[in-house]
C-alpha cells in the first residue's frame, strides 16, 4: 500500500531506549500482545470464504450470503466469534442448520448446538443485507458514475464480509457477484464464468491461494476493461474509468516489466492474474491480491511531476505501480504475522520499488530514491521516535508511517550492503519460499538471512528494528604534522545508544582511491591511515550504505 502524503508525518510517541540486546529480542515476541491487543488464531481458523453478493440497480445496497469454512483448533469450541459490522442479518446457519447468534459491537458470535472438537470442519453461513458502514465503498468514479470498490486495510473487510479480520487469518475466497448488466466486475483470483440475461449479469471469480482478509476485493463499475498485450508473466488487465481508457496502457506501462523483474528476482508471480483498477481507495494504492486499486486521480497531471526516462510517465507512477506489484510477493503472499511486523510488507514494497528503479533507471536514480526516503524518515523521527517493530500503537492507521516504509526499506538496503548481493537475495528467496501463501515474522526474516550469510544478525536487528533512531555522525579528519598519517575520528551525536555498523571511508591519495572500514565499538571510533602521498579528498560512506546524518563540524 502507498500512503497518502498527508499521513506520512502523523502521530507522536515517546522514544524508547535500547535495552540489552539478547533480552530485548527474547522479550519482543512475548510482548507483541501485551500492549496492543490483536486477534489470535487460536480457537478456530477460516480456510475458505464463499461470498455471494447481489447489488441493487442504484449500487447503494447489497444482499449477501457468505459461507465460511472453519477448522476447529481448540479442544472444545462452543462459538465461532466472527468480526462483523452493523449490516442487518437475515439468518445464520451452521452446516445448513439455523443456529442462535449474538451481536456485540463489530462482532457476531455464532453459537454451536454442541461443542466442536479440534480438527472438526464446520461451515458457517451468514445471510445479510444493507449498506456497509465501511470497507465496501460506494462512490462516483472519475466519469461521475456510481461504483463500488473494496478498500479494507487494515481491518475493515468485516464491515461487509463476516471474517476473522486479522492478517494471520489467511484463507482462499470465491466471489459470485450479481449486478445490473451495465456494470463490469473484477475480484480476487481467476475469472471463472459470466452468465445472466439482459438485465443482470452473474460473475464468478476464484482465488485459490490463501490471502489476508485486508486484501479481499471486489470492484463493480461502468469503467473500461483493457487487456494488456503482455501476458508473459500473468494475465494482466486494467479496469479504469472511461476517461482514462486511452492513457491506461501508457500510465501502467511499468507493470509488465515490474512483474517480470520481481518474478526473476524473488519467485514466480503467485496469483492467477493481475488487475490494475482505478477506484475508490483512501490510500495512494492498495495491494489487494491479484487486483490492485489506485485512487481516481492517479493519472491526473501535477505541476511538479518528474518524468521517468525509461517509461516516459511521471516517476511517481513508476514508483507506485512497482510498489503495489511488489506487495503481491511481500504482504499478500508472505503476510506479516502481527501488525508489529508490518515493515515486512511496507518496507519490502518500498525497497523493491527502489530496486525496480535501480534496474530500469540506473544507479543515480536509485540513490536519489533512497536519499529521498531517508529524508522522509528523518522528518518523521523528529516527531515520533518509536521502533519499527511497534507493539504499542493502537491506532493501526498510524502504523502507515516512515518507520515501516522508508526506514524499513533502508534496513533492507543496509543488510544488502553488509551481506553482499549474493547472500542477501538468496536469503530473501529462501524467506519467501518458506512462507509463501502463509505468514512470517521479523525473526523469520532474520533467521533466513543468517542462514544465507553465515552471520549473526541479532545485534543488527535489535538496534535497527527493535530499537529506535539512527546515527548522527560527526567526522574529524586530522593529518599529522609530518603529513604521513591521517587520523579519522567518528563521534555519534544521537541521544540513543551507539550504532555499531561498519563505516566505509574513502580517501584520495595522489589521485588513487584508498578504501578502509571503521568498526565502531562505542560512540567514538578512530582509525589511523598511513599516507604515502598527497591527500586530496575524504569521504564517509560515499556509496550511501547506511541510514545516517552527517553533522558538519
Amino acid at each position: 500500500m502507498t500512503m497518502p502524503r498527508n499521513k506520512r508525518l502523523t502521530g507522536t510517541r515517546q522514544a524508547r531506549r535500547f535495552a540489552i540486546v539478547a533480552l530485548f529480542i527474547c522479550l519482543a515476541a512475548l510482548s507483541t500482545f501485551a500492549q496492543r491487543r490483536e486477534r489470535l488464531v487460536d480457537s478456530w481458523k477460516p480456510t475458505h470464504y464463499d461470498v455471494d453478493l447481489t447489488f441493487n440497480d442504484q449500487l447503494t445496497e447489497i444482499e449477501a450470503r457468505t459461507d465460511i469454512s472453519v477448522e476447529v483448533l481448540a479442544q472444545a469450541l462452543t462459538k465461532v466469534d466472527l468480526d462483523f459490522g452493523e449490516m442487518a442479518i437475515d439468518s445464520v446457519l451452521v452446516s445448513g442448520t439455523a443456529t442462535k447468534f449474538e451481536r456485540t459491537p463489530e462482532m457476531l458470535n455464532v453459537m454451536l448446538a454442541s461443542a466442536a472438537k479440534r480438527g472438526d470442519k464446520l461451515k458457517v453461513t451468514v445471510n445479510y443485507h444493507g449498506h456497509p458502514k465501511d470497507g465496501l465503498i460506494f462512490a462516483k468514479d472519475a466519469d461521475g458514475k456510481i461504483a463500488a470498490t473494496g478498500d479494507n486495510w487494515p481491518n475493515r473487510v468485516h464491515y461487509w464480509i463476516p471474517t476473522l479480520d486479522h492478517p494471520s487469518a489467511k484463507a482462499t475466497v470465491t466471489f459470485t457477484v450479481s449486478a445490473p448488466q451495465r456494470y463490469q466486475v473484477v475480484a480476487n483470483g481467476k475469472f471463472i464464468t459470466l452468465t445472466g440475461n439482459a438485465a443482470t449479469s452473474h460473475w464468478k471469480f476464484e482465488e485459490a491461494k490463501p490471502i489476508p482478509p485486508y486484501c479481499i476485493i471486489v470492484a463493480v463499475n461502468e469503467g473500461a476493461i483493457i487487456n494488456s498485450p503482455d501476458h508473459a508473466t500473468t494475465n494482466l488487465l486494467y479496469n479504469v474509468p472511461q476517461r482514462d481508457g486511452n492513457y491506461a496502457p501508457k500510465g501502467f506501462s511499468p507493470a509488465a516489466p515490474a512483474l517480470a523483474f520481481f518474478s526473476q528476482t524473488v519467485a514466480p508471480y503467485p496469483y492467477e492474474k493481475l488487475a490494475l483498477i482505478i477506484g475508490a481507495t483512501q490510500f495512494g494504492g492498495m495491494e489487494n491480491s491479484s487486483a490492485i486499486v489506485f485512487p481516481s486521480g492517479l493519472f491526473s497531471g501535477r505541476t511538479n511531476d518528474k518524468m521517468s526516462a525509461r517509461f516516459d510517465v511521471p516517476k511517481r507512477l513508476e514508483e507506485v505501480v512497482a510498489h503495489e506489484i511488489a506487495h503481491q510477493w511481500f504482504g499478500d503472499s508472505v503476510t506479516e504475522s502481527t501488525w508489529a511486523d508490518l515493515w515486512l510488507s511496507e518496507g519490502f514494497a518500498t525497497y523493491f520499488a527502489g530496486l525496480f528503479v535501480e534496474h530500469y533507471d540506473g544507479e543515480d536514480a536509485f540513490r536519489e530514491y533512497m536519499r529521498n526516503a531517508a529524508q522522509r524518515y528523518f522528518v518523521y523521527e523528529k516527531q515520533t521516535n518509536t521502533p519499527i517493530h511497534d507493539t504499542a500503537t493502537t491506532n493501526l492507521m498510524k502504523l502507515l508511517n516512515a518507520n515501516n516504509y522508508e526506514k524499513g526499506a533502508w534496513v533492507l538496503h543496509m543488510l544488502r550492503s553488509q551481506l553482499g548481493d549474493e547472500a542477501f537475495f538468496r536469503g530473501l528467496r529462501d524467506y519467501y519460499n518458506a512462507h509463501a501463501s502463509a505468514n512470517a515474522s521479523t525473526e523469520d526474516l532474520r533467521s533466513a538471512l543468517e542462514k544465507s550469510s553465515g552471520k549473526n544478525l541479532k545485534a543488527f536487528f535489535a538496534r535497527w528494528v527493535y530499537g529506535t533512531g539512527h546515527p548522527r555522525y560527526q567526522v574529524l579528519w586530522e593529518v599529522s604534522a609530518d603529513r604521513t598519517a591521517l587520523k579519522v575520528t567518528v563521534n555519534q551525536l544521537q541521544d540513543s545508544e551507539a550504532f555499531l555498523d561498519p563505516l566505509p571511508i574513502e580517501i584520495t591519495v595522489d589521485g588513487e582511491k584508498v578504501r578502509r572500514t571503521i568498526y565502531p565499538k562505542s560512540k567514538e571510533a578512530t582509525l589511523t591511515i598511513p599516507l604515502k602521498g598527497k591527500l586530496t579528498s575524504t569521504e564517509l560512506d560515499l556509496n550511501d550504505t547506511l541510514l545516517k546524518e552527517i553533522v558538519k563540524n
